[in-house]
């Protein structure tokens, strides 16, 4: 994921190392990557995200043995101060070394068993964050400068069987009063304010629910991915069938996210070592596109080039990157540069793209 402050993506790719955060700075003028590593010694880290408030502070979840059992926990950490400022290392310097992050507090789980994943508010002051635990979605406040988490409230998943939670998404639209969630096949909808289910929907997917994204632009629609290799869109106001459903992949689909500014750009990330660039233009924001400059058509097309404008655009795939070797395990979008992209596989493999020139202008234009 990329942090707010710019051009510089955060991401454990080292996991055979006790427990490493890389922050990699992307030189655009020169294509050239720098990097820092900080030292994360509290165990193997199995997700993280940025606060979008403070660009220095950040939240992982990650493995501690306990007893003899290995319990999946979550802390909100502060990068050192030198970094948020984008100073780095050049590439070929191998003299400098790793730096620590400062714990600024634990999100307690004692009750809860393991946390899946932290999910920031995407507005606001940085102090709301959610955790999902189990079956278990916890709400925190974050007081005395982030160095204390209070629960606020919280929620349970009920019915048959061992449900857990395997992801979740901050809605930005509402005042940020909705959370996505996905467990198995399912995916529900919940109220901040109440911690209470707002929308269901059953057998979203024929397996596992691995990731969600909202339209930043665009209230009520969600994108979700899963193991069926399937990308699907809904509308949370009709939950009865997806609007879209994407069949690109050949495996696991790991990551689907929405551009920042542009929603009819679609990124998606596979088991099948693929990144997937969709324009998914007739469920964007914009779905009849620009109009020709009246510069470029003669008199006689006048009419038909108004007829055609009124005409939704067709959906497509973009572009397919094949750059990875192994499965593409995060992918997402620069929140400096609306046209970049990185995606991350298992391999420990960073490979940062740009949205094609011709698409970035008809776009514009």
């Amino acid at each position: 994921m990329w942090p707010h402050r710019g051009i510089s993506l955060q991401a454990p790719i080292l996991p055979e190392k006790e427990g490493e955060i890389h922050i990699i700075d992307f030189d655009d003028e020169n294509n050239i990557i720098n990097k820092n590593v900080l030292l994360h010694q509290a165990g193997e880290i199995w997700h993280i995200s940025a606060s979008p408030a403070d660009r220095g502070v950040l939240a992982t979840c990650y493995n501690r043995t306990s007893d003899s059992k290995v319990l999946t926990c979550a802390a909100v950490w502060r990068m050192p101060k030198e970094l948020e400022s984008g100073s780095h290392e050049s590439p070929d310097d191998s003299s400098s070394t790793a730096q620590t992050l400062e714990l600024l507090c634990h999100l307690d789980n004692t009750a809860h068993s393991n946390m899946a994943c932290v999910v920031w508010e995407p507005m606001g002051d940085g102090k709301k964050i959610i955790s999902l635990a189990d079956n278990h979605i916890l709400l925190w406040d974050l007081q005395e400068s982030s160095s204390q988490a209070v629960l606020a409230s919280s929620a349970s998943l009920g019915g048959k069987g061992q449900l857990k939670f395997t992801s979740g998404r901050w809605s930005p639209h509402h005042n940020c009063t909705q959370v996505a969630t996905a467990n198995d096949t399912t995916l529900r909808g919940w109220d901040t304010r109440s911690m209470s289910q707002i929308y269901c929907i059953e057998n979203a997917h024929g397996q596992l629910v691995r990731d969600l994204d909202f339209n930043p632009n665009k209230q009520y629609y969600l994108a979700s991915c899963g193991d069926d290799c399937k990308v699907k869109f809904w509308d949370t106001r009709n939950v009865t069938e997806p609007v879209k459903t994407l069949e690109e992949h050949s495996h696991w689909v790991w990551n689907v996210r929405y551009n920042h500014s542009h929603d009819q750009l679609v990124l998606t990330g596979s088991s099948d070592s693929r990144v997937i660039l969709s324009n998914m233009v007739s469920i964007s924001s914009e779905p009849f596109g620009h109009l020709v400059d009246d510069d470029d058509i003669s008199d006689q097309e006048d009419h038909r080039s108004e007829e055609k404008s009124k005409e939704p655009l067709q959906d497509n795939v973009i572009a397919t990157y094949e750059e990875h070797e192994d499965s593409v395990y995060a992918v997402d979008w620069s929140s400096a540069d609306p046209w970049l992209f990185a995606s991350l596989s298992y391999d420990g493999r960073l490979v940062i793209n740009r949205v094609p020139r011709a698409l970035k202008y008809h776009i514009l234009l």
